[in-house]
């Protein structure tokens, strides 16, 4: 089929094709690296299209006439729709479009203070800033419906499918980190979504559950998971979600998010960096009660590898590419901060 937009948004298909936020979403990843990196240079050369993809957010966003919240409109939560009436629900009429899906309210605010913090560290477009600063207090913020669950929509509508393999709402638990453990109700509403929802799905949203359990701390769940997308993905005579005996994850017929998701979720499991602290084995399944791991990389420019028996770290070392401090937290929560030099090992251990 024909698509004059080469299959970018707008599409052929508004429950999908409506999505603002996808070139947001795709810049992060730019600023993801650098801190990972702090990589001053690359921020200079990246930053341009971070501020480009939150421009062309602050440029749409409109505001919403009952709540004054700024909002994209129209938009989607992407593919999964819902009832806006009794009557819809009963002659099965599905609605996709909406105002300020909670997907495009998270990255629209992840975006924007992305593009802050990035202003601040080069010194740069002051006046632009105070008008994200001015908007992003202007944004949706996450909320939790009736039932204890984080609304997918400005409204508490019925879901079409309550099971739908998308959990786009959960974009500020992971990859985002609007949802941690210092927003205990949201964390709470987001593991109550989960729970809902349901582990089903293709390769790739199987790997993003991964990651949204681990980010949870349920390492058990986490590695049921893992388990799924790593099932044989030809089954009864049909292809499902799962991965090929060449190890490509079925979606089908392929999809790289769930090879490369499925890494990611590993390693949210084994050490997660986005709230501030190092967090060694955030969500250890009780079957790898001993192992190690080297090489893995957390925010702030810092190389850790560890080694654990019984659930517990037994020695870490971090070696960081700048001089600084970094605070790790342990599998009993205590913190512990330490000293770091550039190109300096710094080993800790543990009995």
């Amino acid at each position: 089929m024909a698509n004059a937009w080469g299959f970018t948004s707008p599409s052929e298909d508004p429950s999908w094709g409506a999505t603002n936020t996808c070139g947001a979403w795709i810049a992060l990843h730019l600023w993801e690296h650098y801190l990972y990196t702090l990589d001053k240079e690359y921020l200079k050369r990246v930053y341009p299209i971070m501020r480009g993809a939150a421009q062309f957010l602050r440029s749409i966003l409109i505001e919403d006439p009952n709540t004054g919240y700024l909002v994209t409109a129209p938009t989607t939560s992407p593919e999964n729709g819902f009832y806006l009436n009794k009557e819809d629900a009963e002659r099965g009429i599905v609605t996709h479009i909406c105002m300020g899906s909670t997907m495009d309210n998270q990255i629209t605010r992840e975006i924007f203070e992305a593009v802050i913090t990035a202003a601040e560290i080069l010194k740069c477009d002051r006046a632009l800033i105070k008008d994200f600063e001015y908007a992003s207090l202007r944004l949706v913020p996450t909320r939790i419906s009736s039932d204890g669950r984080i609304m997918e929509w400005m409204e508490e509508y019925r879901e079409a499918d309550v099971k739908h393999r998308h959990v786009s709402h959960l974009f500020g638990l992971y990859p985002a980190a609007q949802i941690t453990r210092s927003t205990p109700e949201l964390m709470e509403a987001a593991r109550r979504t989960l729970e809902v929802r349901g582990d089903a799905g293709t390769g790739w949203s199987r790997a993003w559950k991964i990651c949204f359990w681990a980010r949870l701390g349920d390492g058990n769940r986490a590695e049921k998971l893992l388990h799924s997308l790593l099932e044989p993905a030809f089954a009864d005579n049909e292809v499902r979600g799962g991965t090929y005996p060449n190890l490509f994850c079925s979606h089908p017929p392929f999809q790289i998010d769930g090879n490369l998701g499925g890494a990611a979720g590993i390693m949210e499991m084994l050490l997660q960096s986005h709230d501030g602290v190092i967090d060694l084995l955030p969500a250890l399944p009780d079957s790898w009660s001993n192992g190690a791991f080297r090489g893995l990389r957390a925010r702030g420019g810092i190389v850790v590898d560890c080694c654990w028996q019984n659930g517990k770290v037994t020695s870490v070392t971090l070696l960081a590419e700048r001089n600084g401090k970094a605070t790790i937290r342990l599998t009993d929560g205590s913190l512990r901060t330490i000293k770091c030099r550039k190109g300096k090992p710094s080993v800790l251990y543990f009995s």
